[in-house]
């Protein structure tokens, strides 16, 4: 308590002149202003830092309640800006406070707390610095997700930090295999849950089900060959049955996991038969072109969309590649591993995942894209747009759009040329 209470919750104004300025000036060059004034980035720096400073006593305040509003504003301050230094000088502060909310808190604090954990991970990326953080973490956030008695928001939470933590962190490969024995124990009781319901019903525990299988998926990715062989018997025909659930994030977690296995079998065998293929593809081209009525629109068409990748993946070996931009610099996805992988980190660091690709070394390093860009002022000054220019651009934009639908709406039009 004390005086740290008057500190006012993390704001993406805090990040905003120095943090975010970067990350949206490199994605968008318009967003550089021509003339402005100057920032005092020292003395800047040392007002965040005050106030993650107080956020951090905070954490160890007596009230529930503020102890989670700390935890939730450190979080969005580790997702928007690099903070190595600041941090490696209390990692072991932010460790324990950590330990502290997931083992004596409620659902909603564990759940932040988990969320600060992966976070505090992806800062210090991999080192024996992090390696100490989730040796104290790790036993925790193991003993959470496998306590029937914690509530399923903390258990999905600490699932997915002990996957996130575990992938970036360790190199030692009993603790590796180690963490996906914890995480196949809770997501396999969907299959024995399938087996007894014959697939038409669901619980309240398939979101934590959900969340075991995707930081599984993700730990497998980093696997050596021959236990990834061994994974690929164990699981490859008991996921299809979760196709079934009548949860949509389970058939979408079961199909793109599927198309993951399929990549890594053919990977290590160019030969790789499946026996129940055919069955399989049938079930895959269902679920690409449901037309059920009593399902919503919305998850009509994100099924469909991610089944017909699925499917392509199966049965024809495709990827359909994505182009991720930030900044200057473009990352193209071209395989279920590194899709995988970039939308983990996405749902951890949210509108940050720009910002961490184009400055944080360990994601860099992950999707290999060598040593940050740095760009001087006048690389920034060649890359910026006039207003008017910008101007120009969204009018032809936009008259060339209202052009093309209003031919698409023309009554008038002939009706054959649909067809």
């Amino acid at each position: 308590g004390g005086q740290p209470r008057s500190v006012q919750p993390f704001s993406d104004e805090d990040a905003s002149i120095e943090t975010m300025s970067h990350c949206s000036g490199f994605s968008d060059p318009a967003s550089f202003t021509e003339d402005g004034p100057e920032i005092d980035e020292e003395a800047t720096q040392e007002d965040l830092e005050y106030k993650l400073k107080g956020f951090i006593d905070l954490t160890l305040d007596k009230s529930a309640k503020t102890r989670q509003a700390a935890l939730e504003s450190l979080k969005n301050a580790f997702s928007s800006k690099i903070l190595y230094e600041f941090i490696m000088e209390r990692r072991m502060t932010l460790t324990d406070s950590i330990e502290r909310c997931i083992k004596k808190g409620k659902s909603d604090e564990q759940c932040a707390a988990a969320g600060l954990a992966c976070l505090l991970c992806v800062q210090m990326g991999s080192g024996i610095e992090s390696e100490e953080i989730f040796k104290t973490l790790g036993p925790v956030l193991k003993k959470i997700v496998c306590d029937g008695t914690a509530s399923i928001q903390a258990r999905q939470a600490c699932a997915t930090c002990l996957g996130i933590c575990c992938f970036i962190v360790t190199d030692d490969i009993t603790e590796l295999y180690s963490t996906m024995e914890c995480l196949e124990n809770i997501f396999t009781k969907a299959y024995q849950r399938d087996r007894d319901t014959n697939g038409v019903s669901s619980t309240h525990n398939t979101v934590l089900h959900i969340s075991a299988l995707l930081a599984w998926t993700l730990l497998l990715t980093i696997c050596p060959m021959n236990e990834v062989k061994k994974k690929i018997e164990m699981h490859l025909h008991k996921l299809p049955s979760l196709l079934s659930c009548d949860d949509l994030n389970m058939r979408i977690a079961a199909g793109e996991t599927l198309a993951l296995l399929f990549e890594l079998a053919r990977e290590t065998d160019a030969d790789f038969f499946y026996e129940d293929m055919e069955l399989l593809t049938e079930k895959l081209r269902a679920l690409a072109t449901d037309g059920n009525k009593h399902r919503a629109k919305v998850d009509k068409r994100k099924q469909r969309s991610v089944f017909r990748d699925v499917l392509r993946a199966v049965e024809e070996r495709d990827f359909p590649t994505e182009m991720v931009k930030f900044g200057p610099e473009r990352m193209y996805i071209d395989c279920w591993v590194k899709k995988q992988t970039y939308d983990t980190f996405k749902d951890i660091l949210g509108s940050g995942m720009q910002y961490h690709l184009q400055s944080n070394d360990f994601l860099r390093n992950v999707f290999e894209l060598g040593p940050p860009v740095m760009l001087d002022a006048a690389t920034l000054k060649t890359m910026k747009i006039s207003r008017f220019e910008r101007h120009l651009y969204n009018s032809a934009a936009f008259k060339a759009r209202t052009k093309a639908r209003s031919k698409c709406r023309d009554k008038r039009a002939d009706v054959g040329e649909f067809f």
